[in-house]
């Protein structure tokens, strides 16, 4: 069983599906129902997907959903660490309130911390014992975009978060993972065709990849057996600008 967090659009939609496909029972979280139910209704025959809403920056919306997935499905074998927010766009940093700051690293990096949390206890505590953690982190987690700075702070240390739960996991049976995700074609990339600043100052177009790739990503990640484990993995749009001068 996995649990699919921001499972009502972009990555976490396309990852929940493939999933199912893949014949994985799904908890869905979201903050939102309808989007939801409307991930669920992409389930084949046969799959069962379980709508479960929760903010995953509460800690007792993070509890309600792992006791959601361990009475129905008695144990979590996956979380998908996924759930996260940009912020304000084209913000300079000097004019960022604290408030967007707060919400962005509430949502990305403490609502990481407290669903890798949860998996971890019922991974540690069930029978057969273990299971994989994989996070959700980007291609920000190794060069910021302009106007990004809550968003490449928080992914930064998602890169910390996953390389420490790997370790403590270890002698428990669960294994952790990162994929970093350049230029997933999603809603929150919808604008970059049209053009991204850029880091010198320039409005320039960007190719984007088909978000099925990075899913079918995530799904060998998760169907490894858990004496084998994907630490880091980039999957991005190979002609985006990363690698080397652009």
């Amino acid at each position: 069983m996995a649990v699919v967090t921001g499972a009502g659009s972009g990555i976490g939609r396309a990852v929940a599906a493939e999933l199912l496909r893949g014949g994985w029972s799904v908890v869905l979280a979201g903050r939102r129902l309808a989007p939801l139910e409307e991930t669920a209704a992409l389930a084949p025959p046969g799959a069962t997907a379980l709508p479960v809403t929760a903010d995953v920056s509460q800690p007792a919306d993070v509890d309600a959903l792992f006791a959601a997935a361990r009475g129905r499905f008695h144990r979590v074998d996956l979380l998908f660490n996924n759930a996260g927010t940009f912020g304000p766009a084209g913000v300079p940093v000097e004019e960022l309130p604290y408030e967007a700051w707060r919400q962005v690293v509430d949502t990305n990096l403490n609502g990481a911390f407290l669903c890798a949390q949860a998996a971890y206890r019922a991974m540690k505590e069930q029978t057969p014992r273990g299971g994989r953690i994989i996070n959700n982190g980007s291609v920000s987690a190794h060069a910021p975009r302009p106007h990004s700075v809550a968003y490449t702070a928080t992914k930064h240390a998602l890169t910390g978060l996953t390389k420490s739960l790997s370790l403590d996991g270890r002698r428990h049976g669960i294994a952790v993972g990162q994929i970093d995700i350049g230029n997933a074609a999603t809603d929150m990339t919808a604008g970059m065709a049209a053009g991204a600043l850029q880091a010198n100052g320039e409005i320039a177009p960007e190719p984007v990849m088909d978000v099925a790739d990075v899913a079918r990503t995530v799904r060998h990640m998760a169907e490894l057996p858990l004496e084998a484990n994907v630490q880091f993995t980039t999957v991005m749009a190979t002609a985006m600008p990363y690698v080397g001068r652009g």
